[in-house]
C-alpha cells in the first residue's frame, strides 16, 4: 500500500484503534515515507484516546447526554486528534524514528539468519571419501577464507564453493596461472579472455579435453591485479551469465552445484564435477574443522 492510500484512509484508521495491527504491517512494509504517515496515524490514535480520558474525567453538562450527542463528540475528537498530530518535532517523530531504527535492525537480523541457514544447508556430495586434507589444501583455505567470505556476501555464492573450485583449478595453489615474466595472473578459476574481455591477459599452455581426449593448447587467460579481483570477477560470471542461471540456484547441494556447472560447460574435463565436489567437500570439512 502506498503513502497515497495511507494518507486517504488517515481519519477512518486514526479513529479505529482497531487498525493498529493495519498500521504495523505498512510500516513494515512501505518506504520511509509510508512510515512518517503510519507514526503520524499512531500519534493521531494517542492523541485521541489521551482526549478521551480526559472529557471522560469530567462531569458531562447534560446537552451531549444522548447517542447523538456522544458521536457528535467522539467525531470531534477524532477531528482534534488528527489535526494535532504530525506536527514537526512532535510524537511523530519519534515513533517515526523508532520505527526505522527497529525495521533496520530486523532487517539486518533477518539477512544474517539468511547467511547462517545458507551455510548450514549446504549438503555435502556424497560418496567422496573422507581422506585426510593435505598441508596445502589446508594452507589454501586458510589464505582464502576471508576474501571468500567477503565476496560471498555480496554475491551469495558460498565461501566453500569458490575456494574448493579455486583449489582445484590451481592444484591448491601450485599450478597457478602466471604471466610471461612468471608472475602470478591472480586467475584463481581458469577464467579464459573471451572477445569481450578488455583487461589483462595470461597465454599459457592448458590442457583441454576433445571428444573426451586430453590434448595440449595455447590460451588466454584473465589476469588481474589481485585475488579478490580473482574472486569477484567469478561470482560476477556464475551471477550475471545466463549460461549458468542453473547452477546459481543451486548453492545447496555441493554435488548439484559442481553438475550444474560441468553441464553449462565450465570446463571440458568429462569428470570435472566429481573432481570439483571433491574439492569443496574438503574445503567445507577444514572449515567446519575451525568454525
Amino acid at each position: 500500500m502506498g503513502v497515497g492510500n495511507l494518507t486517504h484512509n488517515s481519519n477512518a484508521l486514526a479513529a479505529d484503534a482497531r487498525s493498529l495491527n493495519s498500521l504495523k504491517l505498512q510500516a513494515g512494509q512501505d518506504s520511509p515515507a509510508a512510515i512518517k504517515e503510519a507514526a503520524k496515524q499512531f500519534e493521531s490514535l494517542f492523541m485521541r484516546e489521551l482526549i478521551k480520558s480526559m472529557r471522560e474525567a469530567t462531569m458531562k453538562s447534560g446537552m451531549l447526554e444522548s447517542a447523538q450527542g456522544d458521536l457528535g463528540t467522539d467525531l470531534l475528537d477524532q477531528q482534534l486528534a488528527v489535526q494535532m498530530s504530525g506536527r514537526p518535532g512532535g510524537l511523530s517523530d519519534i515513533i517515526a524514528q523508532q520505527l526505522s531504527r527497529q525495521m533496520g535492525a530486523a532487517d539486518a537480523q533477518g539477512q544474517a539468519s539468511t547467511r547462517a541457514a545458507g551455510k548450514q544447508a549446504i549438503q555435502p556430495a556424497a560418496g567422496q571419501g573422507n581422506t585426510t586434507p593435505t598441508v596445502s589444501q589446508t594452507s589454501f583455505v586458510q589464505r582464502f577464507n576471508g576474501v571468500a567470505a567477503k565476496v560471498e556476501q555480496s554475491s551469495g555464492i558460498p565461501a566453500s564453493f569458490m575456494i574448493g573450485q579455486a583449489g582445484h583449478e590451481t592444484g591448491w595453489g601450485r599450478r597457478e596461472i602466471t604471466n610471461a615474466d612468471g608472475s602470478t595472473s591472480f586467475n584463481l578459476f581458469g577464467i579464459k579472455a573471451g572477445a569481450g574481455w578488455k583487461g589483462k591477459v595470461a597465454e599459457v599452455t592448458t590442457t583441454e579435453y576433445v571428444n573426451g581426449v586430453p590434448q595440449k593448447t595455447v590460451a588466454k587467460f584473465r589476469a588481474y591485479n589481485s585475488y579478490e579481483e580473482s574472486f569477484r570477477d567469478y561470482a560476477r560470471l556464475i551471477s550475471d551469465s545466463p549460461r549458468y542461471a542453473q547452477v546459481r540456484q543451486q548453492t545447496g547441494s555441493v554435488q548439484a552445484y559442481a553438475s550444474g556447472l560441468q553441464r553449462a560447460g565450465y570446463a571440458t574435463d568429462p569428470d570435472y564435477a566429481n573432481k570439483l565436489s571433491r574439492a569443496i567437500n574438503t574445503t567445507l570439512r577444514l572449515q567446519r574443522a575451525t568454525a
